[in-house]
Formats: C-alpha cells, structure tokens, sequence
C-alpha cells in the first residue's frame, strides 16, 4: 500500500512539475482570445487530447466499504487519455481510454478467498463532457471549468482471487479475460495553465455490467469502481485561436457591444479630429486667395455680374441684365418647368463635385452645368441655388463655404450667359440638415447645394 501511495505521488508530482513548464507563457490578453459572437467553429480550436494518471480503488462515493464484495478497498495506479471535440462552449464528446488495476482484501463471509487483483488491460468509453463555468458576464475566459462526464463503453478485464494462504486463482480458465460494457460518470476541474494547456484534476465511477469485477458474487449488485486522477489537456490547432471549450459567448456578445461603441467613438472623434484639421488648413488658404480673387467678385453696380465680367457697367440699380451685366432687350416671357427640365437640374445635382473644402467646383460637373446654364438662357428661368455643409468645423467657417459654393456655381452659369438677376445664391450652413451627423453617410448627404427652378 505504502508502495503504491509513493508511486502516485511521483506520478503526481510529474503531472505538476510538466504542468508548470508548459505554462511558462503568460496568458493571453481579452483582446487576443476576443471571439466575434456567432462566429463558426473555424474561429476556436475544438480538438484536445488529454493524458492522465491517478489512483484505481473498489470504493466509491457511491457505497459504503462493509456493503462491498471486499470490504478493504486499496489503492493502484492507473492512466489512460482522451480525444475529446467540443461542439459548443459548454459541451463537448471523448473518446476516453484507461487501465491499471484494482484491488481490495477481507472479503464478506462466504468466500475462500482473501483478496482480489483485476487488470483492467482497457476500457474504452464516448463519454459527454459538460462545462459548467463558460455563461458569466463578466469574464471573457474563466480561469476555471468545472465540469461533469457521463456515457458508456466497454472495459476488458481479468480478475485474479487469492486465498489466506496465498494460493492465486483466475476467476475464469485459461486466464481468459473478460469484456463487458460499463458506464462512467464523472466530475472534475479544469485549470488554464496557458493559452493551449489545462491542467485536468476529476474523479470518475465506472459502473460494470455484472458483479464479476472482483471475481466474487455478493449481494446480487452490480460491481463499481473509481478512479481519481490528475493530469494535462493540449488543445490541437493553431496556437492564434483561442480554445472553444473556455470561451464565454455571453462576455462576447457584451465585450462586442462595448467594443463597437468605443471604436464607434474613436473613429467619430478622429475624424473630426481631421476634418478640423482639414477646415483649419482651408481657412487659412481662403484667406490667403480671398485677397487675390477680390477683383473676381468685386460687383460696383450690384447687377449680380461681378466687374471682371460685367460689359455694360454702371448699370442703373434694379436693371435686369444679361450674363454679360447689359440690360435684356426683350420683355419677359412666362414659360413653365416641365419635367424634363426638373431632370436636367437634377442631373446636375448628381454630378456637382467640389474640390475637399475648397468652393472650386471640378471639371467632372461642367458639362451637366452647361445644360443648365442653357436652360436658363433658352428658357429665362430663375434659379435658388443653397449651400449646406455637415456640423463638421466652426459655424462662421461652414456658413462662409455653403455661400462660397453656391456663389461658385452662380459665377460659373452667368459666366455660360445665364442672367446674373435670375439667379440667388445662399448658404445656410450646417444649420438645415437632412441627415444625420453622426455618420459618414449622414455628414456626406448635408454637404450639398440645393437647385430650385422657377
């Protein structure tokens, strides 16, 4: 007995020993075990194999020593292993293997014998394995799982009885063994000694089938064995995914939550960030050209045709004047919009581009612009042109560029021969949005100009 309980110290002290060496590597961080929610299996690594080793006894929690077939329970080492493939976080099947022996004296009154010794030469059992530890809030992995196995295989063993006077006897002849099915039933922790090891300590009962364990009939029950062992898992896989036996599926869905609420945050803050920067950058280019395009927007008669391209100057206030500032020699003719007009502004609407917070309108917009400067010579119809922006800047810099725009596009069409007094240009800012400025999107539709025709 003494022997035995030395020998699976050492065992114990091996597993303990390899354990510590295999947990060299510190942990993984959250972010680095961090798990999208709903992601598939290919996300986790869900193969493991497992080796153990520890102590074989007739006892068990199950019944008390005087009920046994032998009343004196003593301890033998075992071992055996797993392959085992988690299919959820908290459920997974193995295949289990275990041998040793078991053994046990004093038998009840009855018997010839004093003692038995069975080899369990194998056993192999398809046992579910329960995690009991991966629904919490607020852990990402647990640092423990606690867990509980049940299912059912076949064991191969032989039985060997001895008497008082030491006479060893098979319990069959010709030393045959015997195969019958069992059913295990365990329980037992797990500890995360790294980002691929465990170190797995459980107690397992194994019913047999028949009272020919222990090679003696007593009582008519079936016999039991347990075995309490200690020992390592190694997830198999690649060494970047985390194991989906200790993954958390709550704490992800809440670490998704938090994650894109700061990194929504983050990337709305940096891109104001830059947008200030960019607005910054354009204030101080507007004021450096503002000086030197004066004389493109200096308007002495307030015709609506600046001096530069203004022919006839000096006109008589309230005088309607051509796109060249000279007086309309013909009377007004009242035309209507029709809708083939409407898609002519708006294709213009569609394809008015403007250089990042400048008011230069690019090259890519002329064309559907001439269409409309066309429009207004043909047709002598007036246009509303607003300018918005997004909230992004200062509300004097947005209000400065919504008017910049939409006075650009003005010059453009009177410079077409459009008539200057037909045409209103106004910026309004950030202060009339049609979207929302919390997204890229929103902010992208409230920069734009309005064109109304009439």
């Amino acid at each position: 007995m003494k022997t035995n309980l030395k020998k699976a110290t050492l065992l114990l002290t091996g597993l303990m020993v390899g354990s510590k060496l295999f947990a060299q590597s510190p942990d993984t961080t959250v972010t680095k075990d961090y798990v999208q929610p709903f992601s598939g299996g290919g996300a986790f690594r869900t193969w493991s194999i497992g080796i153990h080793g520890g102590v074989l006894t007739p006892y068990t929690i199950f019944g008390t020593n005087g009920k046994q077939d032998f009343t004196t329970p003593q301890a033998e080492l075992g071992y055996g292993g797993y392959i085992k493939k988690q299919i959820l976080p908290s459920f997974g099947l193995q295949a289990d293997f275990l041998a040793g022996k078991v053994k046990g004296k004093d038998a009840q009154p009855g018997s010839a014998y004093n003692s038995f010794q069975t080899k369990v030469q194998w056993s192999a059992a398809l046992s579910g394995n329960l995690t009991l530890a991966n629904i919490n809030w607020r852990h990402q992995k647990g640092a423990i799982q606690p867990y509980v196995t049940f299912g059912g295989g076949v064991i191969n063993y032989k039985p060997v009885l001895t008497t008082a006077a030491g006479v060893s006897t098979n319990f069959k002849a010709n030393d045959e063994s015997i195969r019958e099915v069992f059913i295990p039933v365990g329980a037992g922790l797990k500890f995360n000694l790294g980002r691929g090891v465990n170190l797995d300590m459980g107690y397992q009962v194994n019913f047999v089938a028949t009272d020919n364990f222990d090679g003696y009939n007593y009582g008519g029950g079936s016999d039991k064995f347990s075995y309490a062992h200690i020992g390592l898992e190694f997830a198999l896989g690649s060494s970047k995914k985390p194991q989906l036996a200790t993954h958390n599926p709550v704490n992800s869905m809440r670490t998704e939550y938090l994650w894109q609420d700061q990194q929504n945050k983050a990337a709305l803050q940096a891109q104001i960030d830059a947008e200030k920067a960019a607005n910054d950058k354009l204030r101080a280019d507007l004021d450096a050209t503002n000086a030197n395009l004066a004389k493109f927007t200096v308007d002495s008669d307030a015709d609506g045709v600046p001096d530069f391209y203004d022919k006839c100057p000096n006109t008589p206030a309230g005088t309607k004047v051509d796109g060249s500032g000279c007086p309309l020699a013909k009377a007004e003719v009242k035309v209507y919009v029709t809708e083939e007009d409407k898609r002519v502004v708006k294709d213009a609407i569609n394809n008015l581009e403007f250089d990042l917070g400048k008011a230069t309108i690019r090259p890519k917009s002329f064309p559907s612009l001439d269409r409309v400067a066309k429009l207004l010579t043909d047709k002598n119809f007036s246009l509303k042109l607003a300018g918005h922006t997004d909230d992004t800047g200062s509300d004097a810099l947005n209000l400065r560029l919504s008017k910049d725009r939409a006075e650009s596009i003005k010059a453009y069409l009177v410079s077409k021969g459009a008539n200057a007094s037909r045409i209103e240009a106004t910026g309004y800012g950030e202060s009339q949005p049609i979207a929302t400025n919390k997204t890229a999107a929103g902010r992208q539709a409230n920069r734009r100009v309005e064109f109304t025709l009439y």
